[in-house]
């Protein structure tokens, strides 16, 4: 009994700590792209009705569990009021352990701007920041040379 009982509180508690997507404003936006303190962070843009975004997520999460030194970021640029369908989305492939923020403002173009000025919206777009302040971005499926391009 007692194993049952632990069992179910590990399952409870793991479900407690999967990443719901946060909000992303504006104001936000200078934190997220600012660089790391060490290492590289990747933000990982992506959204509901992109064929190749999940491929990518998978890709990038398998990229940092192999990098200790990487930060991963996913964020969705569907509307935060969209975060059912998008914390289901990561759940359902997996994903869903990862920081995740979607977007809270009238004018998304203004925060993909702010993210990354030379940015057309198209997803997936994959953005590397180094603890250097360097910058590297990718849109389109990744896979595993990609991504250590964009690293590098």
């Amino acid at each position: 009994m007692r194993y049952w009982l632990a069992a179910l509180i590990c399952l409870v508690a793991s479900a407690a700590s999967a990443a719901i997507p946060t909000v992303l404003t504006p104001f936000d936006t200078k934190a997220l792209v600012a660089p790391p303190g060490k290492g590289v962070r990747i933000v990982a843009l992506w959204s509901l009705d992109c064929a190749y975004c999940e491929e990518n997520l998978a890709a990038l999460l398998a990229f940092q569990r192999s990098h200790a030194d990487v930060e991963l970021i996913f964020v969705a640029t569907d509307p935060v009021s969209e975060r059912a369908a998008l914390e289901a989305r990561l759940k359902a492939a997996s994903l869903d352990a990862v920081p995740s923020r979607a977007y809270a403002d009238a004018t998304p173009e203004r925060i993909n701007f702010l993210i990354d000025p030379t940015w057309g919206g198209e997803t997936p777009r994959t953005l590397a920041i180094k603890a250097d302040g360097t910058r590297k971005a990718m849109s389109g499926a990744l896979d595993a040379g990609r991504i250590a391009k964009l690293v590098d």
